[in-house]
């Protein structure tokens, strides 16, 4: 898993519908993920600290958990299908055992900043949807593997096959 942060909400500028933008750590990629207004005012709410006078949803589930004994560990987007995206809310109850409860990204994501908690994507999450944001480490990786590539000879191969096989034996 690849551990997030959120960067911040964007709208998509041909249908008006909030984009929420995870980042990893290294901010080599990010992961955008349509999701509903609802979901965005409360993320939003909870980026720029702007008070609720009641509980919205988000903080009513944090509530619930805590007054029942529960600890929210963390967040994980785990799958992806036809551009929806499926993501668990991992719980950890009074007696030390994890609950996972399935959720929206967009809930998810919105507990997880209220929490205090990571968010986790999985691999194949980041595959299917995330877009580079560093073009030049791309670029000077890229000429690394190149470089490196150039002079490799299937010959190459065979001595390190015959290495490992070597070392098993």
């Amino acid at each position: 898993m690849i551990e997030m942060r959120v960067m911040g909400i964007a709208l998509d500028t041909r249908t008006g519908s909030p984009i929420i933008v995870l980042n990893d750590y290294e901010n080599r990629r990010a992961l955008p993920i349509w999701i509903g207004s609802a979901e965005a005012t409360s993320i939003i709410r909870k980026i720029e600290n702007i008070p609720s006078q009641r509980p919205l949803t988000h903080d009513l589930f944090i509530n619930f958990a805590r007054q029942t004994g529960a600890t929210i560990t963390r967040v994980e987007i785990n799958d992806v299908d036809e551009q929806t995206y499926f993501s668990s809310i991992f719980l950890t109850d009074k007696d030390g055992v994890e609950i996972e409860v399935d959720s929206r990204p967009s809930d998810a994501i919105a507990i997880a900043i209220r929490a205090e908690v990571p968010i986790y994507v999985s691999p194949t999450v980041m595959a299917d949807g995330a877009i580079s944001t560093d073009s030049e480490k791309d670029e000077e990786e890229t000429r690394e593997f190149k470089n490196f590539i150039k002079d490799i000879k299937p010959s190459d191969f065979a001595k390190l096959l015959d290495k490992n096989f070597e070392s098993d034996q």
